[in-house]
């Protein structure tokens, strides 16, 4: 009842007010039954999720092709800096170089401090509707 941690993607569905989801794909690493992600601190999944705690999730290509089935889960902004410092590195030690050198650009570019560190994990109540 959840995604493997070999996928390389997810897609994250956040709710809109109306009802509607919105499907984001997103590098995800585990650390302690705990996935994280991270965005902008202004995107609109981060405003969505201010509003609607549950989230689906689905493995997906690069592209967002969504490749399996969705699972409900519980989703939060993450500002605890012990489990953000967890959070980096189970994503430096999955995606290696390519996450140096995200995090490099992103502090050339002023963004890195800009990070919104999102916290998710699967509900008991199964699969979802992608």
């Amino acid at each position: 009842m959840s995604i493997s941690d070999k996928q390389k993607y997810a897609s994250i569905a956040t709710q809109k007010r109306d009802g509607s989801w919105v499907w984001t794909p997103v590098w995800f690493a585990s650390a302690n039954e705990t996935y994280y992600v991270f965005s902008a601190g202004s995107a609109g999944k981060v405003k969505r999720l201010r509003n609607f705690q549950s989230i689906q999730v689905a493995p997906c290509t690069v592209s967002g092709k969504i490749t399996g089935e969705s699972f409900t889960a519980k989703g939060w902004l993450e500002n605890d800096e012990k489990k953000i410092r967890r959070a980096y590195r189970a994503l430096r030690s999955k995606y290696g170089w390519q996450m140096h050198l995200l995090d490099f650009f992103s502090k050339l570019s002023g963004n890195y401090q800009k990070r919104q560190w999102i916290g998710f994990s699967f509900t008991e109540n199964g699969a979802g509707s992608a």
